[in-house]
């Protein structure tokens, strides 16, 4: 076996492989910092930002054939341990700057978008294409301006900056793409050279794949906002194929849990049709959710969570659905779904229980020690950050166990302080610094 190696070697690299697909393969594992397309032998070199990165997409992609337009393609460890200039210049492009860029941003605290990238990189150059998305690294975006002079600039003066106030720092890169594709003129891609473009997925065409839809899932609800939310690809884990909409849940707490609390915890993958509680298994449970790409989220994502005590079994039923009845509650019609609005912003926040909880929706007027007293009979709270965002208030909260945020979650999303119905989710923030 080679030694690890953040240099990845793919071979098998057919000539119908673009760039743009070897990235999609790769890149929710994390940041790809230099891409070599060794074309005469139909092989390419792929090095990732560091060694963990490159070793958790080889562990996936042994169980996990990887297939690009229908061909296998086969990956190992490089011999290399870098890529040198001398391995780059192989394809005729070395560290040589280039007029697409790829951005990473760092301590994300607000959500950015197309407009607001364009608004912090368009005093530089004129910017023809954008592309966001949400990987395991944090938030990317490639950004193409219509000169190479234009993005050395940006780069040179952007670099290391945040774009508020002591968070969403820039990190930026010269990608090796030579053209970024854009579908979908949204929040989260744009072609400024096309402003034609439609707003979502409509029909599938026979174009050519790119961004919004390498990963052929047309037979997904919701496909459209899918790959906006990904970028085309699928979180590390998320096959995209499966059809069981049906969830079990056991080892549950029998004394502490009930629907509505399943519903706060689920309803962070997906919509919820309905919920029963299983009467000759008082800690079993079943969740239908709106479709089988979430609930493949909520299995993938809550497997192992912990919650009033206990280490939550989450799997997928043998029931296609949940025959309604008196001992169901039923979700469907219910407001308090979250993907009915803004499915790609939720899709893209999924994430397994974390430490720091999300609250938005809040009354205009309130305090911290308000937050605090919401959700501190649920566990130590290590700190606290209320702060307003397009006019609205917001916080967040760090507790000292995943488990403490997870039990605050479920009993206090959807409850009403001061007349507002309070939103609670995961934040993927690791810490609240103090000047942010």
């Amino acid at each position: 076996m080679t030694e690890p190696s953040k240099v990845i070697h793919v071979r098998n690299v057919g000539h119908e492989i673009s760039e743009n697909d070897l990235l999609q393969l790769f890149q929710p594992f994390g940041v790809i910092t230099k891409l070599v397309m060794l074309r005469a032998k139909n092989q390419a070199l792929l090095q990732m930002q560091d060694v963990p990165s490159a070793i958790n997409a080889l562990q996936y992609y042994t169980d996990v054939q990887p297939t690009i337009r229908g061909r296998n393609v086969y990956v190992q460890f490089s011999s290399h341990q870098e890529l040198t200039t001398m391995d780059q210049n192989t394809q005729g492009r070395g560290e040589e700057p280039n007029r697409i860029l790829l951005i990473t941003i760092h301590h994300m605290q607000y959500p950015i978008t197309v407009d607001v990238l364009h608004q912090v990189f368009s005093p530089h150059g004129f910017v023809e294409k954008m592309v966001t998305f949400q990987k395991s690294a944090g938030f990317q975006a490639l950004i193409q301006y219509q000169s190479r002079q234009s993005a050395v600039q940006a780069r040179t003066s952007l670099q290391g900056r945040n774009i508020y106030d002591g968070c969403c720092q820039l990190d930026i890169q010269f990608s090796n793409l030579d053209e970024l594709q854009v579908n979908y003129n949204n929040d989260s891609s744009r072609d400024f050279t096309n402003p034609n473009l439609p707003s979502e997925q409509k029909a599938r065409s026979s174009q050519q794949p790119s961004y919004g839809d390498v990963v052929g899932y047309p037979q997904m609800p919701n496909a459209a906002a899918i790959a906006a939310a990904f970028g085309g690809g699928l979180p590390p884990g998320i096959s995209g194929t499966n059809d069981r909409c049906t969830i079990l849940v056991s080892n549950l707490n029998p004394d502490r849990i009930d629907e509505d609390k399943l519903f706060n915890l689920f309803s962070l993958y997906g919509n919820i049709v309905r919920i029963k509680l299983l009467r000759n298994k008082p800690d079993h449970a079943l969740v239908q959710m709106g479709d089988g790409f979430q609930a493949e989220l909520a299995v993938h994502f809550l497997k192992g969570a912990m919650l009033f005590g206990k280490r939550l079994e989450v799997n997928f039923s043998k029931h296609p659905n949940i025959t309604q009845g008196s001992d169901t509650h039923e979700y469907m019609h219910s407001n308090l779904n979250r993907f009915n609005r803004n499915a790609a912003k939720n899709y893209r926040y999924c994430c397994s229980p974390t430490k720091m909880i999300h609250l938005s929706t809040l009354p205009q007027v309130i305090t911290e020690d308000e937050i605090v007293s919401l959700v501190e009979e649920h566990g130590t709270v290590v700190n606290t950050k209320l702060f307003e965002m397009n006019g609205k208030k917001q916080a967040l909260v760090l507790f000292e166990t995943e488990e403490e945020a997870t039990e605050a979650l479920v009993c206090k999303h959807a409850t009403s302080l001061a007349g507002s119905i309070v939103r609670i989710s995961f934040s993927q923030l690791q810490s609240i610094r103090e000047n942010q």
